[in-house]
């Protein structure tokens, strides 16, 4: 089995848990996922399968998320699932929400939440936070490329956002933030993920559609149709000295330093790299 799941993942359960559902349905052990969701959060999770775990590395990292912010309280995860820490019955209206957004487009300097798996001295955050010892958590560059508003109640304080992010983005950490800056609270209450690189939220399938091994191998997506990279088509010659991790010098001209996919007759062979004139193969996957 070889191969892309765009799986939705249902809120109350880790990431993990869908990974061990499918094991378990395939008797498959190397399944892996591309990028956690938090147990609160839902929506698209893409998961490899087989050979397809290897190529995670080159999946496109940028995300796109909807989450709904509750303002005027703050808690000690940044989300519904902590302890509320700070409350302020301060009102605050479209415009200065707008403005306040501001900040948070383009390239940041972001605090991660305390309570996540980022490691500082080979010790998850979250790690510190449970046994209540103090740690530096440094700041990190993100991108946000798209922030927008899609719905604001004013009644109950809650915005709902569209966000477009680079890997590591914390939306908790957005909804904090946000609250800060308006001079108010914020914590995250809703978070959907509904793009992860080339896998949308319109094309992910639940757990309940996948109950056999079957299911499955129906539902595996190519690797090919996923991978934004430039192919180069391997000829009988070429096919058997890149199975065998041997580098090739290729009939055409690609570009130096580029990552190619090496493919046969629309099967993926092998990811390689264009150096010095030849395609050295990374990854041997055929």
């Amino acid at each position: 089995m070889f191969g892309f799941l765009n799986v939705y993942k249902p809120k109350g359960i880790t990431s993990h848990d869908v990974v061990s559902a499918l094991r378990r349905i395939t008797k498959v052990k190397q399944i892996g996922h591309t990028g956690t969701l938090d147990p609160f959060a839902e929506g698209v999770l893409p998961i490899c399968i087989g050979k397809a775990t290897r190529l995670i590395e080159y999946l496109d990292d940028d995300k796109a998320y909807t989450g709904t912010i509750q303002l005027g309280s703050s808690t000690t995860t940044y989300d519904l699932e902590g302890e509320e820490v700070n409350f302020s019955d301060k009102k605050v209206t479209l415009d200065e929400i707008e403005a306040a957004l501001d900040k948070f487009r383009g390239e940041i300097e972001q605090l991660p939440p305390i309570y996540s798996a980022i490691k500082v001295n080979g010790k998850k955050l979250y790690e510190y936070a449970r046994e209540g010892k103090e740690v530096k958590i440094e700041p990190r560059g993100v991108n946000i490329s798209n922030l927008r508003i899609l719905n604001f109640y004013p009644e109950t304080r809650q915005v709902e956002l569209h966000i477009e992010c680079s890997k590591g983005t914390y939306i908790r950490s957005i909804a904090n933030d946000l609250g800060e800056e308006l001079g108010t609270y914020g914590h995250l209450v809703k978070l959907v993920r509904v793009k992860a690189g080339m896998f949308e939220v319109n094309n992910a399938v639940s757990l309940e559609h996948i109950q056999t091994k079957e299911d499955v191998e129906k539902l595996l997506i190519a690797p090919l149709t996923k991978l934004n990279y430039m192919t180069y088509e391997l000829n009988k010659n070429e096919l058997v000295k890149v199975s065998n991790g041997t580098a090739i010098m290729p009939s055409k001209e690609l570009p130096e330093n580029s990552l190619i996919l090496l493919t046969s007759q629309e099967r993926l062979i092998a990811a390689a790299k264009m150096t010095k004139g030849l395609l050295k193969c990374l990854k041997v996957l055929g």
